[in-house]
């Protein structure tokens, strides 16, 4: 979903740091194997997760829905030299996937997948974080918020993806649509809970950078 003008969003991207070819790789065997492409992170969100994981410097990073790892490798180029990065996903059958283009960065041996439900496996999690990526399951947004708040150091970072999901927050909201509801309860939530501040971005989809007090 692109909410600014087609040229405008190209000549961003045109003027924007240039996609590395692994993630371009990654993008070309996503399209030709994997159901729902449209769920990577894709070329110019990848540069800004980039540039906000290398601005921070994290230790320890935490992903909420790793997909085929495009965000997982953008995230992991900010990491420092010892950190870490642990991405959590339902899917089986992508965890080969992931590991081989995870083996071909620079970041193979950083990068700690993890099977499952994330609500289950976070409180197994034995660490704190200084920056969560969250785009998983829209439903679930708020319990993840609540289940990672704790764990996020003071001055952490929550980057929170598809907080404008496709314009529908902007809609009447059909009464069926949980997930529509769920990301407005949530965008509220960030708005209101007095232990972070929070901006959100009009960036593709919508991106909320949210910081612990």
């Amino acid at each position: 979903m692109h909410f600014l003008p087609e040229k405008i969003d190209e000549y961003v991207v045109a003027h924007s740091e240039t996609e590395p070819e692994l993630l371009k790789e990654l993008t070309r065997e996503t399209y030709q194997k994997i159901l729902q492409p449209i769920m990577l992170s894709g070329p110019y969100q990848g540069r800004v997760l980039s540039m906000i994981s290398k601005l921070i410097r994290p230790k320890t990073i935490l992903e909420l829905g790793t997909f085929t790892g495009y965000a997982t490798l953008s995230l992991a180029e900010g990491l420092q030299a010892s950190g870490e990065i642990h991405t959590i996903d339902v899917n089986e059958e992508l965890v080969d996937f992931q590991r081989k283009y995870f083996d071909r960065s620079n970041y193979g041996q950083q990068i700690y997948q993890h099977l499952g439900n994330a609500l289950d496996v976070i409180p197994r999690l034995d660490m704190s974080f200084d920056l969560v990526f969250i785009d998983a399951d829209k439903p679930n947004y708020s319990n993840y918020f609540h289940a990672i708040i704790d764990k996020l150091n003071p001055g952490g970072i929550i980057i929170s993806d598809n907080v404008l999901w496709h314009g529908k927050v902007i809609e009447k909201l059909n009464p069926k649509d949980l997930s529509t509801k769920a990301v407005l309860d949530f965008n509220t939530l960030l708005k209101n809970d007095e232990r972070i501040e929070s901006v959100m971005l009009p960036i593709r989809d919508g991106l909320t950078i949210s910081r612990k007090k």
